[in-house]
């Protein structure tokens, strides 16, 4: 229980000893993980450049092609790691005498690697006082409301800077910036006196709430977007209130200083954000059996038959489906236009093998969805651009019992982030979409061939 307290506790002292051993352990453990994972499902070595660059997307580079589902993997296991190196350089600064604010640097790109090395040298000189053991005073509901309202001024305005200035939905957006309203709150509402725990983070969470409903009244953003981001808004938000609880129990946090420049950092790591301009090429593979010959198969693809609606609730959701696809012309050259609820995908053939191969590139589609909104109709940026479909095609492989197994994949982009956490949503909704048409084709040869179920 001491070691666990020490990690990822906030009242236990970190002197520059235990800093260093700490963090060097801790680092050469989540090396040999991210190796050893990488290794076990791609084959590649993870190097250490891969591992200490904090570029997101050079990361991603180091490991093309490699299943999704590792990079969600180790976004995952890496949290625990943060809040241990998080909540350490916290006490730590306040250990060596800093502002405890100097050890939120621990998760600013780059700059980290400075506040690292800062605290592992920096002697003891003050200890750290987290004021967890006097009286918790009632919740000030003056300082509550204000605390919420900054929140709420926070979001909107990274919003504004992120979305509309900028053109980025970055990690300062969907994970930055409701981690310092959940610090701002926790230190707010505990500034003038100790509150419980549960009161710090009902105000942090209270703030990330009516930020999102904020959006939604003035027609940002539509209730599927918004209900998709809290839910890494709601998680981050707590831990900054848990942090900013204990910080502004400190005897050095008596002044906005601090705060106020970790919150003028934010706009300015957006703009870092949107300089990278590079995404990783994603695929997203599906298949079914069926009792039909290659070039059976391949007639019913070429040649397809409208769909039957979805069901009401598919359709409620706004989320584009697939009504009808037509082929103009044959061959290399020839153009497919799959045709959607939301509009036309237009995509010109690249490989042409009958029976075998149909490939083809994306050169325009339509919007991703029609977003939920009290409003009749909004437009927020995220449908233009930032789920962007590169390239599909569908695989005939022959079975020996004369049946074929269609194979269909497509690649995409996605310019939201975390990628990881968005891109599983939309990998699911490419593979219901990738069901629904192979189902449908399924269905067609087996009619034709009298062995439909």
């Amino acid at each position: 229980m001491g070691w666990l307290q020490l990690l990822f506790g906030l009242k236990a002292p970190v002197d520059r000893k235990t800093y260093l051993r700490v963090g060097l352990g801790l680092a050469v453990l989540k090396y040999a993980i991210d190796f050893s994972v990488v290794y076990l499902t791609t084959g590649k070595i993870w190097t250490l450049i891969a591992y200490l660059s904090p570029v997101l997307a050079l990361r991603h580079k180091a490991i093309d092609p490699a299943p999704e589902m590792l990079l969600w993997a180790m976004a995952a296991y890496a949290l625990p790691f943060a809040w241990v190196g998080l909540s350490m350089s916290v006490r730590r600064a306040a250990d060596a005498g800093f502002s405890p604010w100097f050890g939120v640097g621990f998760l600013l790109p780059l700059w980290n690697w400075i506040t690292i090395v800062w605290l592992c040298f920096a002697p003891s000189k003050a200890g750290w006082s987290a004021d967890d053991d006097g009286e918790i005073l009632p919740v000030d509901v003056r300082t509550a409301m204000a605390s919420v309202g900054l929140g709420v001024a926070l979001t909107m305005s990274m919003v504004a800077t992120s979305v509309f200035i900028l053109g980025d939905y970055g990690w300062s957006l969907f994970i930055g910036t409701p981690f310092v309203v959940g610090m701002l709150s926790g230190w707010l509402t505990n500034r003038s006196g100790r509150r419980s725990v549960s009161a710090s983070v009902t105000t942090a969470l209270l703030a990330i709430t009516l930020s999102g409903l904020a959006t939604l009244l003035f027609a940002l953003e539509g209730v599927i977007c918004i209900g998709m981001a809290a839910v890494p808004a709601y998680v981050v938000a707590v831990a900054g209130a848990l942090l900013g609880r204990a910080i502004a129990g400190s005897r050095r946090t008596k002044d906005l200083l601090n705060i106020s420049i970790i919150i003028a950092l934010l706009p300015l790591l957006a703009g870092a954000e949107s300089l990278d301009t590079r995404s990783p090429l994603l695929e997203v593979e599906s298949m079914v059996v069926i009792d039909g010959t290659p070039m059976e198969v391949w007639e019913k693809v070429i040649h397809f038959s409208e769909l039957d609606p979805p069901s009401k609730w598919v359709q409620n959701t706004g989320i584009a489906y697939p009504i009808r696809a037509r082929l103009e012309g044959e061959g290399v050259g020839a153009v497919r236009y799959c045709e959607f609820s939301t509009g036309p995908f237009v995509e010109p053939i690249t490989h042409w093998e009958p029976g075998k191969r149909l490939a083809f590139d994306v050169r325009s589609q339509p919007v991703p969805m029609a977003e939920w909104s009290p409003y009749r109709e909004i437009h927020p940026p995220h449908l233009d651009g930032y789920l962007r479909s590169k390239r599909g095609e569908f695989r005939f492989v022959a079975l020996p019992d004369g049946r074929t197994r269609l194979e269909g994949s497509t690649w995409y982009e996605i310019d939201i982030a975390p990628i990881g956490y968005w891109s599983m949503m939309s990998d699911a909704i490419i593979h219901r979409i990738h069901l629904r048409v192979l189902e449908h084709v399924k269905h067609d040869v087996e009619t034709a061939n009298g062995k439909a179920s």
